[in-house]
């Protein structure tokens, strides 16, 4: 078994879902390391959790944290093939760790940031797209596509089991993003609205 497209599923907070998504094959598990996020997982947490699951890339997670803050975390976290940041500034320092680059940006922001494209060249870095909002509007799937012929491209929003596989089809989307959850005790997870967008994006055998 196998996913129609590329599939990161971020902040991942407990063994239950991260052994769910690795049997589903998803490709990038997030873990944000961001010390004063509600979020934040230990190194022993997280050694934990992937001590449990193979086959799978890991993601560090960062919103406001430096460069140099990252670099001294990192090794920490065994096994970390992506950084990712809500500041482009931060990631292109890190150009050189020769792990992969994800940008954490609103649509709303690239919309004012017509050097992008500029900024990106030369950088391999993939942008994990956002937004408040609940559709994908025309005008933004232009600019996915126009942003595809530079980079790669997560959509991380209005991602519903009735849409996603038609979303993850669209011209210049390469993956989606999609969240994890919270355990409502040791083991017990509500996976309705996960299993459904996963189970929505099998490839059938």
């Amino acid at each position: 078994m196998s996913l129609k497209t590329v599939v990161k599923i971020n902040r991942i907070t407990n063994l239950t879902d991260a052994r769910y998504c690795s049997g589903m094959h998803v490709d990038v598990l997030g873990f944000c390391l961001e010390p004063t996020s509600p979020n934040f997982i230990t190194d022993s947490k997280f050694q934990e959790i992937t001590g449990w699951i193979a086959g799978i890339a890991y993601a560090a997670e960062f919103a406001q944290s430096t460069a140099e803050e990252i670099s001294a975390l990192i090794p920490i976290y065994p096994g970390i093939s992506y950084i990712e940041s809500e500041h482009l500034g931060t990631l292109i320092k890190l150009k050189d760790t020769g792990l992969g680059l994800i940008y954490k940006v609103s649509i709303e922001q690239l919309h004012l940031m017509p050097e992008l494209e500029e900024l990106l060249t030369g950088k391999d870095i993939t942008l994990h797209i956002i937004s408040s909002k609940e559709t994908l509007s025309i005008d933004n799937q232009e600019l996915i596509e126009k942003l595809s012929s530079f980079t790669k491209i997560l959509l991380g929003f209005g991602i519903h089991v009735d849409n996603a596989s038609f979303l993850s089809a669209l011209p210049g989307v390469h993956g989606l993003a999609l969240d994890g959850g919270d355990e409502i005790k040791p083991g017990l997870r509500d996976f309705d609205q996960l299993a459904d967008i996963l189970e929505s994006l099998e490839l059938e055998d």
